[in-house]
Formats: structure tokens, C-alpha cells, sequence
């Protein structure tokens, strides 16, 4: 298998996991995942999406503080061995677009076509997604509701100013772990549906 072989199949066989089996994720599985993490393109070379690491107790208070009760897919997610939670800093990126090579002197009339602080993110969850696949791992991206991101930062010493991205669970699938929510109710698009060539 060349190297274009293996990474088209791991990113054809990537899905969303949201069970997970009792067995720890070994910490540099963890480190190597977050340093690919780190390797995700930055608008400017920026450099300004953190992650903050939970395991044990402090994954267990996460998700008292995040969720009231229990359905299906949380009581799933719950088994995550290690949660990534991610965040992203748009002061830094606004800071950096107004130094000389940038030249985008006004901070607030900065003319951004796509806020390049939750680009920067997504790709750099992607990276985590993909790596966690290429182990065996599985992960799943998910939101932290609006209501509970403060409780989240002041729990976690969270800087005021970092915007809550998103976070990702990480463990190894559940035996028993299928397929459920959106993939299973929503076909998927068609290259042609979606792919545009030379005009719309």
C-alpha cells in the first residue's frame, strides 16, 4: 500500500465513534495525536488553537457540568476515556493580521471572508479525527451548549478571551459500537451534488 493508499483509507473509514470500551488511551497516543494537532495549517503562522487535556475525574466533571441527564448518546459518549477540549484565541489572530507583513491596521475593520481563528480549528480537530484513526481509536467532535462554556473555562482555568471550539472524545470503540444519529437517517451527497467544475 503506498503512502496516498493509507491515507485515503483512513479517511474514508474516519466516523464519528460515541462508545467506547474500558481501556485507557496510552498518554503519548494522546501526545502524538495533540502534536498533529499542532502540525494543522495556521492563518500567518498564528498559532493561536490550545487544547486542554482531560482524564479520570476531571472528564467526569466536565460532564457534570455540561449535561443534566442521561440519553442514548450521552450515556455513550460518557464512556470516553479522555476528552480534548478545544479553543481558539480570534484576539491573536486579529493581533497578528495588524503587524506589518499583514498590514490590517484597524483590528475591528478587519475585512475576514471566513474567520480564519475557527478555520485554523477545524483543521486542526480534523488532524486529531484522522490520527485517532490511523491508531484504531475512535473520537467524536461535539459542542459544548452555549449555557455551560463559562462553567466549563472556570473549571478548567480556561483564559477569558479563548473562544470554546468544540470537544473531542477519545477512547477505543465499544465492541458493540454501531453506527447511530445523522449518518444513519441522511443519505450522502453525491460527488455531483457537490462538486463544481470550472463554474457553479
Amino acid at each position: 500500500m503506498t503512502e496516498a493508499d493509507a491515507v485515503r483509507e483512513v479517511i474514508r473509514r474516519r466516523r464519528m465513534i460515541r462508545r467506547y470500551a474500558d481501556r485507557p488511551v496510552p498518554d503519548e497516543v494522546v501526545d502524538e495525536l495533540l502534536g498533529l494537532a499542532l502540525r494543522a495549517p495556521s492563518a500567518g503562522f498564528t498559532q493561536a488553537v490550545s487544547w486542554v487535556v482531560l482524564t479520570g475525574e476531571s472528564v467526569r466533571r466536565f460532564w457534570g457540568l455540561t449535561s443534566d441527564g442521561g440519553n442514548s448518546w450521552l450515556d455513550g459518549m460518557r464512556t470516553a476515556p479522555v476528552l480534548l477540549l478545544g479553543y481558539t484565541d480570534e484576539n491573536a489572530y486579529r493581533r497578528r493580521y495588524a503587524e506589518p507583513d499583514k498590514a490590517w491596521t484597524e483590528l475591528a475593520e478587519q475585512p475576514w471572508s471566513a474567520p480564519y481563528w475557527w478555520v485554523d480549528a477545524g483543521m486542526a480537530a480534523q488532524n486529531i479525527l484522522l490520527g485517532a484513526e490511523a491508531h484504531g481509536l475512535g473520537a467524536c467532535f461535539f459542542g459544548v451548549p452555549l449555557d455551560r462554556q463559562d462553567a466549563v473555562r472556570d473549571a478548567f482555568g480556561v483564559p477569558e478571551g479563548q473562544l470554546s471550539v468544540g470537544v473531542i472524545s477519545l477512547g477505543w470503540p465499544a465492541a458493540d459500537e454501531r453506527p447511530i444519529g445523522s449518518p444513519r437517517r441522511r443519505p450522502r451527497r453525491t460527488h455531483d451534488e457537490l462538486i463544481h467544475r470550472e463554474a457553479w
